[in-house]
């Protein structure tokens, strides 16, 4: 039997039937079907409540809207946040109305000219991910009459310690590198853009506080020494993110109260190119991957050569990290339970596997659950983030999961 993950603190401790939001898991499948994402939003809220009390006063959190795009939980996050960042056009489209332009920032390599114009159009600000994209950018107001808000993103010369994706310290896509970008500040200065500071990004899912607090002390050295270099202090400084939640078993949560009062003893240091510059984290996986829960229904239960297959009506296309397939080097289980058996011990080890028509899409690895029936309904956690807009949706036809958010 292998071990699962920790399920979210807001449901573990649930006996009987699921309840999400204040509604059972049956009366939400009654309302919608299975397979069914609900996001419970009081979760969301708690979040940012204590991502609020635990950093410095005055540090601005933004929301990546690449971890969950859903419409109605954006809206209801945008109002909570003091910034929404986006990976593209149509990221752009969705954010649209929910906040002052100002307040967005779009990030990614490979923007197309297209996405470019509509940006500087909107008002957003461009986090320039090399030098020919701000040749294109500059060149892209200059026709459009518009003076663009402009940031460089850096490729640091850091690298997030321990974390599930690293995106410092060496050859990237994503960002200028550390060396080369104070020379490009100066060109976008030169050019008339309105230079709205340094972006930073060292990685992802890290769940060690002392790393993170490691990194953000060398990503605030960094950002004064281009700052410096470029002779212009940044108005901003988005630090990044990189903090993640406990997946799988072993995992714990993280310490954001400690790295908040380190952050505060850093900025309270800060050299005085920085001094009035504003700072920034963005976070998308840690303010609603354990919000969300994926419920599917068992179709079959089947035995193979002694083993016992559940068959459910969802699968990777709508949980793709929950496969396993998502980046994961190795698979491990999330958290599953019988969401109508909360609370009650395993009677047997299974296999959960999806509908598709392929060995890999397997949702739970032979796993200990309460005995399930066709008809009754399994529980993923920690479907929040990641889950039906990182998804293959279109594979094989099925349709897609719906989705709720639970007030």
């Amino acid at each position: 039997m292998k071990p699962m993950g920790p399920i979210p603190a807001e449901f573990a401790g649930q006996t009987g039937e699921l309840v999400i939001g204040g509604r059972t898991a049956a009366e939400w499948i009654d309302a919608g079907d299975t397979p069914l994402f609900v996001y419970d939003l009081s979760v969301v809220e708690a979040r940012i409540a204590r991502l609020r009390a635990a950093m410095p006063a005055g540090l601005d959190v933004h929301y990546a809207v690449k971890a969950n795009p859903f419409t109605e939980l954006l809206a209801a996050i945008a109002p909570l946040v003091d910034g929404l960042d986006i990976a593209s056009a149509g990221e752009l489209a969705r954010v649209e109305g929910l906040t002052a332009p100002a307040r967005v920032s779009f990030a990614g390599p490979g923007k197309r000219d297209d996405e470019l114009d509509a940006a500087i159009r909107a008002g957003v600000t461009i986090n320039l991910e090399s030098d020919g994209e701000a040749t294109r950018a500059l060149a892209a107001a200059e026709r459009l009459g518009v003076t663009p808000r402009l940031a460089v993103r850096v490729n640091p010369d850091v690298e997030l310690r321990g974390s599930g994706m690293r995106m410092g310290g060496r050859a990237s896509p994503f960002g200028v590198d550390a060396e080369c970008a104070a020379a490009l500040v100066r060109r976008l200065i030169d050019a008339g853009a309105d230079w709205r500071g340094f972006h930073l990004f060292a990685g992802s899912q890290a769940l060690d506080a002392g790393a993170i607090i490691e990194t953000q002390a060398a990503t605030l050295a960094l950002a004064a020494r281009l700052a410096e270099e470029a002779g212009a202090a940044p108005p901003l400084v988005n630090l990044g993110g990189g903090f993640g939640v406990p997946y799988f078993a072993g995992d714990a949560p993280l310490d954001v109260e400690a790295i908040g009062a380190a952050l505060d003893d850093a900025l309270a240091s800060r050299t005085a190119i920085l001094a009035e510059s504003r700072f920034a984290i963005e976070l998308g996986r840690w303010l609603v991957a354990e919000a969300g829960v994926y419920l599917t229904r068992v179709i079959d239960r089947k035995q193979s050569h002694g083993e016992i297959f559940l068959v459910v009506d969802g699968g990777l296309h709508h949980q793709l990290a929950a496969s396993g397939n998502f980046g994961t080097v190795v698979r491990r289980n999330y958290p599953l339970a019988v969401a109508h058996r909360m609370g009650a011990a395993a009677d047997e080890e299974v296999n959960v596997v999806g509908c598709l028509c392929t060995p890999l899409d397997r949702l739970g690895d032979h796993v200990g659950l309460p005995r399930a029936e066709p008809g009754d309904v399994i529980a993923i956690f920690l479907a929040g983030a990641y889950g039906a807009s990182a998804s293959p949706v279109a594979f094989l036809g099925h349709p897609p999961a719906k989705e709720v958010l639970a007030r």
